[in-house]
């Protein structure tokens, strides 16, 4: 049991201790504005205020970020502690910066709030955040505090139980086009033969040659064999669009794919590129995965990455999504939220803790290849690296991988070799 004192209490506050105390660390804990009343108090106190509190093992001092309740600037204060970045530094107390509005600020993505620069694709641009402009953008640097305020109340009190999540992998599949050339429909073949003429799509349309882009066998056989959490994301567009180039959700051979994998996976929603202009599509595009699935569709992640805060999440607390799995850039690896943990979406403009878990993701093949301009081995050592460091901090691992780059076309050589080595890495 440990007392966490303070002068205000506050929704940020609750928040953010329950994602710390509770779910990071397992801890029963009790937030007071009660100063305790002898110095030699038998509870554990956490002191989180200007107060002097003799009885407290340990003295974090406010900044004042959780207190607030409007958005604004903040005077951040990014320095170095011990090798370690720090956020809000402070002084005269054991940690040398407020822990908790640090964690607040990072996972309540605060800063794409304030006025910023939009990328190419009118999302947030990574090169606006704290995280890259400090260099700690490649680090679970939330984690990486979590486990100092372990270590700090350990030793002040070492019979206090702590519960670490442990170290989990989820290895997500975005289905953005299933095939190639199959199922696309006659105008779309002779189209696409128009434009660029090909004796493979020939071959695959003969039945001579597989479609370059159905690696469905091959995921199977490493879902099934290897049994390690799985989740796939249907784009389901009705029509057509630059974005959204999806087999259409009325073909049979697609509809028997997305329930193949409902019957055995978790499945997920990927919301298409126009409904973001048009809400509506959103709630229809959930009813066909629902139909077609025969599965209720609780989970998602945005096509493309398409994600604003807070009108993105808004709409999908709207359509009864539980689980969102967007949190990370679209151009870049690393850690979007600074965190390798899932955790309640916090709604800044609403100063208050909703019903959307936020899963955050830290690397995808599709950003490495087109993004970054990485070959296969050199996406390959960044998977690896951000698998171990995860692994290291007792971390979440999302990857995301795409069925037509882990397939046979050419253009993406090497990547299914490094999709078979990742899998065998992760479940030995």
């Amino acid at each position: 049991m440990i007392l966490l004192y303070t002068e205000h209490i506050s929704e940020r506050l609750n928040y953010i201790c329950h994602f710390i105390l509770r779910e990071q660390l397992g801890i029963t804990y009790t937030i007071t504005t009660q100063k305790p009343e002898t110095e030699e108090s038998s509870i554990f106190i956490i002191n989180y205020s200007n107060q002097s509190i003799a009885a407290a093992k340990i003295i974090i001092r406010p900044q004042g970020l959780l207190f607030e309740q409007d958005i604004k600037p903040q005077n951040i204060n990014c320095d170095q502690k011990e090798n370690r970045v720090i956020l809000f530094k402070t002084e005269n107390d054991d940690l040398g910066f407020d822990l908790f509005s640090a964690t607040f600020y990072l996972i309540s993505r605060y800063e794409e709030y304030l006025p910023h620069q939009k990328d190419e694709y009118g999302r947030y641009d990574f090169k606006e955040s704290i995280a890259y402009k400090n260099g700690f953008l490649k680090l679970p640097l939330v984690n990486i505090w979590i486990e100092l305020l372990a270590s700090e109340i350990k030793k002040h009190h070492p019979e206090c139980q702590m519960y670490r999540p442990p170290f989990k992998t989820i290895v997500s599949y975005d289905i953005d086009m299933a095939w190639s050339y199959k199922n696309k429909g006659i105008l779309r073949n002779i189209g696409g033969f128009i434009r660029k003429p090909s004796i493979e799509r020939l071959k695959v349309l003969w039945r001579i040659r597989k479609d370059p882009f159905d690696s469905f066998d091959l995921m199977d056989t490493q879902n099934q064999k290897n049994k390690f959490e799985t989740i796939y994301f249907f784009l389901v567009a009705k029509s057509l669009g630059e974005y959204d180039k999806n087999i259409s959700p009325s073909n049979q051979s697609m509809r028997k794919l997305i329930n193949q994998k409902a019957s055995r996976y978790n499945i997920g929603l990927h919301p298409s590129w126009k409904s973001n202009s048009n809400p509506l599509l959103l709630n229809e595009e959930k009813k066909q995965l629902e139909r077609i699935s025969k599965k209720a569709i609780t989970n998602s992640r945005q096509h493309y990455i398409k994600l604003n805060l807070p009108e993105t999440y808004r709409k999908l607390i709207k359509n009864e999504i539980n689980n969102d799995f967007s949190m990370g850039y679209g151009n870049i690896n690393g850690f979007r939220a600074s965190a390798a943990s899932s955790f309640f979406w916090f709604d800044l403009k609403e100063n208050k803790t909703t019903s959307l878990r936020l899963y955050p993701f830290c690397f995808m093949d599709a950003t490495s290849h087109y993004s970054l301009n990485q070959s296969a081995e050199e996406g390959s050592q960044e998977l690896f690296y951000f698998k171990n460091i995860c692994q290291q901090y007792d971390g979440l691992f999302i990857s995301i991988f795409h069925n037509n780059i882990i397939g046979d076309e050419k253009t993406f050589k090497g990547w299914k070799e490094t999709y078979l080595k990742f899998i065998v890495f992760i479940v030995r």
